[in-house]
């Protein structure tokens, strides 16, 4: 039996974490996954304390959320990209990102490393191995700034290979 394999950029998952970091990874990922005639989903996962007091206010947070969206609507509008959006609140934002991949079916879960330090480095080595390690999809890291050229996966991989 031969196992069907969608392309990375056909339906993947997009965890944001504040509005610069939705303009850079939307601006990037959008123009390839329009390329594949795909569809995003986009998820901004509220940090829980789990019993202690939350870094913010509830309501202040579910504003960052909405800002978050609000750039990757706009941003997928400008490249005619469907997306779906979802807020989700969780203890371990490494599971909350991997269970939403998960709930959608996602193709991989796609991401920028943010200016200064790296996406990675926000997160504790808890969630970057859950990420890394525990991930039943792939794990896409585009390079930050990058210019898509609108080609499909296909050609993206012929280019690695030294193909054009």
């Amino acid at each position: 039996m031969t196992e069907q394999y969608q392309p990375l950029f056909s339906r993947p998952l997009l965890p944001l974490a504040n509005e610069d970091d939705a303009e850079v990874t939307c601006g990037v990922a959008f123009p390839r996954i329009a390329a594949n005639d795909g569809t995003a989903f986009v998820v901004h996962v509220i940090e829980k304390a789990g019993g202690a007091p939350d870094k913010a206010g509830v309501e202040q947070r579910e504003e960052v959320a909405d800002e978050v969206f609000d750039v990757a609507h706009r941003a997928a509008d400008d490249v005619g990209v469907d997306i779906d959006t979802e807020l989700r609140f969780d203890t371990n934002v490494g599971d909350a990102i991997l269970d939403a991949a998960r709930d959608v079916d996602a193709s991989a879960i796609v991401f920028t490393p943010r200016g200064g330090r790296s996406w990675w480095d926000l997160f504790s080595g808890d969630v970057r191995d859950r990420l890394i390690r525990k991930s039943d999809r792939p794990v896409v890291v585009l390079p930050h700034g990058a210019e898509s050229d609108g080609g499909t996966d296909e050609q993206s991989n012929d280019r690695a290979n030294g193909e054009t």
